[in-house]
């Protein structure tokens, strides 16, 4: 009797465990596999507004790999990647260091920060095309220190994607510093006494022990910040609308597929497009993950 208490009672909390896990993995499966799997699927057809239309096998990807356009926009997006992902890292690493100093307004400086990352994108991208037009505030502040004051960063092809790379190194700066900040508070107090009796320095300290001690940090951070560059839209969009202009110099992997899905209606072509888009995305987090993801699951 005894053991088939406990067995049933073993069984009442696995079924309890289950119909828990049974929720969020019935959202996960719906909202997240499906749509994945039904992508795979109308990605080897010609899907128009009106439904399936015909099969074309790997038509699709084939065109994919003669389409300069798509060329340009994984291009502009490689390009925005290699820059963003690097600055906002090493910015949200500089400025997690400053906050966590014993300074004075410490709780302040962290929320000044963050405050630009929890900021409406468009409202900021709306703000740095007015500040960074041809007579905007940036292009005074230029013309008072004897520098070119002419410059319309958006509106020119070579300026264009630089400064949305600039805007958003600025802006995601902040969710990188709370990550960092993390990281930064789990490392125990007695490595730096211990660094200190042995005289180091604070750059040395940095160097020597914070900075390596952050691998599981800086690989969390680096895996968010490529796939969110990877990712990129609503500014190109805002800057240089579906088109991405000008010269398709703000045009990104993101916007294309969302000219071909909305724009021209190919929904099967969109879907090869998003497909590739999300193979690169895992091969990459795969490779960070063999360069310097091990320490983490250590």
């Amino acid at each position: 009797m005894a053991r088939e208490r406990l067995g049933s009672q073993r069984l009442r909390e696995a079924l309890a465990g289950y119909a828990f896990v049974a929720v969020p993995m019935a959202v996960f499966l719906l909202f997240f596999i499906f749509p994945i799997a039904y992508a795979v699927y109308i990605s080897f057809f010609d899907w128009g507004v009106l439904g399936q239309i015909r099969g074309v096998g790997l038509d699709n990807y084939r065109e994919l790999l003669d389409d300069e356009i798509f060329h340009k926009a994984v291009k502009n997006t490689l390009v925005y990647t290699a820059g963003v992902v690097p600055a906002q890292m090493a910015l949200g690493l500089l400025l997690a260091v400053i906050v966590n100093q014993k300074i004075r307004a410490r709780t302040f400086f962290r929320s000044a920060f963050y405050f630009p990352s929890i900021a409406s994108s468009a409202a900021i991208t709306a703000i740095a095309l007015y500040i960074m037009s041809s007579n905007g505030l940036l292009n005074a502040v230029l013309g008072a220190v004897g520098l070119p004051d002419d410059t319309s960063w958006f509106g020119q092809s070579d300026t264009a994607l630089p400064s949305i790379m600039a805007l958003n190194a600025w802006t995601t700066s902040g969710t990188m510093m709370l990550f960092y900040l993390a990281s930064l508070q789990s490392i125990p107090e007695e490595v730096y006494e211990a660094a200190a009796i042995d005289g180091a320095g604070p750059w040395r300290t940095f160097w020597k022990i914070t900075f390596p001690l952050l691998k599981p940090g800086h690989f969390f951070v680096a895996v968010v910040s490529v796939i969110g560059a990877l990712k990129v839209f609503d500014q190109a969009f805002i800057v240089g609308g579906v088109g991405g202009e000008p010269n398709y110099s703000t045009m990104t992997a993101v916007l294309y597929l969302y000219n071909q899905a909305i724009g021209n209606v190919k929904f099967g072509y969109a879907a090869a497009v998003g497909i590739v888009l999300f193979v690169f995305i895992m091969a990459v987090t795969l490779v960070q993950r063999q360069l310097f993801g091990r320490t983490e699951a250590a």
